[in-house]
């Protein structure tokens, strides 16, 4: 019997899901960052260290999957990854409070909530995402999960703005209040979103019926990715510019507290306002192509290297931001990055899933999962590198503004290769036509 695609408002009550993971994982990745660097004296590798074992833990995304895909139901593995995800955002916040009281255990504890923060993104991730394939129809999908990303993203700004303005003047009872407060918001968010929704709907059309059998290992979905020069290419491209893209996220609240002298609330803030441009960078990219349709043919390619281009530009100015100090436009040039960095990722996730459905035997779910793998793979070591980076470099140095200055620029030339990159890849050249109805 033929079964219905998710209409619009089943995609943006999974899209709320992902806005709710986003928030969480803020508290881990951006604010916990900040304080265990400047509050609390560690040095950055550390936090970055454990970010980086969160994306680790990612790694074991096929498994959540797997395990989604035999009952075939998706809900129960979003909710107990979205309170695994809690759990472990509260016991890291537990963590950071005994920092002062015991070094060792502090940072003990804090491994063991990062390792249910990377579980928990994963399995509730996965899921949604895996609902997405199985019930969007294809010509829907890249536009959902463009809507999905933007969602998430637009949690990550509410987030963080209202974490900035409730953290000041800072306690560790008040950020114990702030991070409860944003847990158990994300989780009544994910309980109503989520509340029938494979029940009422749509999930497989019956010309798309789940292959029979179990599902391609890790090793065999790699071999035929790998084996596709197409693939290839893109996986590379997919890995440098989230490379790129993430050697700033561990960095930059360091940076605007150690070179501008602001607060916790002030930096959380500003991360915000980073965020806010990316999502208005990712709607203008998503609007913006639907506008032209049928009169100018703009491809994802170009979208993608004007994204690029522009990150590397806002990064050169932000490695000037470094030595300048105090004057410079630091508010401006961090909006200017993240209105780059969303034209980019909002490109990128039109390619992916334009291209996900090209494997020779599961298409969708088997290159999303590897291309989602080396994503991880590029967050987790974008981050540690570009943390351990500034450590290495303000030893050499000795002061703070060049090694951050460096790392920047570095970033810069990643951005400028993943450019390159996209040019030479023939897979990303798909009309943005496809992101056409983000505007309906």
């Amino acid at each position: 019997m033929r079964q219905h695609a998710f209409g619009w408002w089943s995609i943006l009550r999974l899209g709320a899901v992902q806005a709710a993971i986003g928030a969480i994982t803020m508290l881990a990745t951006s604010l916990l960052n900040r304080l265990m660097v400047l509050e609390y004296g560690l040095a950055a590798g550390i936090p970055a260290g454990l970010v980086a074992w969160h994306y680790g833990v990612q790694l074991s995304r096929p498994l959540w999957g797997h395990g989604s895909d035999i009952g075939r139901r998706r809900t129960p593995w979003i909710l107990a990854g979205m309170v695994t995800l809690g759990l472990g955002a509260l016991l890291a916040v537990h963590g950071v409070t005994m920092l002062d009281e015991s070094r060792v255990k502090g940072i003990a504890l804090s491994v063991f909530a990062f390792t249910l923060i990377g579980a928990g993104v994963g399995a509730a991730g996965t899921s949604v995402l895996a609902l997405l394939a199985t019930g969007v129809a294809p010509e829907r999908r890249a536009a959902a999960a463009a809507v999905t990303w933007i969602m998430m993203v637009f949690g990550i700004v509410v987030a963080a703005g209202t974490a900035g303005a409730l953290l000041d003047p800072y306690s560790e009872q008040r950020l114990t209040a702030v991070s409860a407060g944003v847990v158990g918001a994300a989780l009544l968010v994910t309980v109503l979103a989520t509340f029938r929704l494979e029940g009422r709907g749509p999930l497989l059309p019956a010309s798309a019926a789940p292959v029979a059998g179990p599902p391609l290992s890790l090793k065999e979905a790699l071999a035929e990715i790998f084996a596709d020069d197409e693939a290839r290419r893109f996986t590379l491209f997919i890995f440098v510019s989230m490379l790129a893209y993430s050697m700033q996220d561990l960095i930059l609240e360091p940076f605007t507290g150690l070179v501008f002298a602001m607060t916790p609330g002030q930096s959380t803030s500003l991360s915000g306002l980073q965020n806010g441009g990316v999502l208005i960078g990712m709607i203008a990219t998503g609007v913006g192509g639907s506008a032209f349709r049928g009169r100018l043919p703009i491809e994802l390619r170009t979208w993608t290297m004007v994204g690029c281009l522009g990150s590397a530009v806002a990064l050169a100015g932000l490695a000037m931001a470094a030595w300048v100090g105090p004057g410079w436009p630091i508010a401006a040039n961090i909006a200017l990055l993240g209105l780059c960095n969303g034209a980019f990722a909002v490109s990128a996730i039109g390619s992916m899933m334009g291209l996900a459905g090209a494997g020779r035997r599961q298409g969708e779910g088997v290159r999303m999962g590897v291309w989602g793998t080396a994503q991880a793979i590029a967050f987790g070591l974008g981050g540690l590198i570009g943390a351990l980076g500034v450590d290495v470099a303000r030893g050499a140095f000795g002061t703070p503004g060049k090694a951050f200055a460096l790392i920047f620029a570095a970033e810069a030339g990643l951005f400028l290769y993943s450019a390159l990159l996209a040019m030479r890849t023939r897979g990303v050249a798909r009309p943005v036509s496809s992101l056409r109805s983000v505007a309906i």
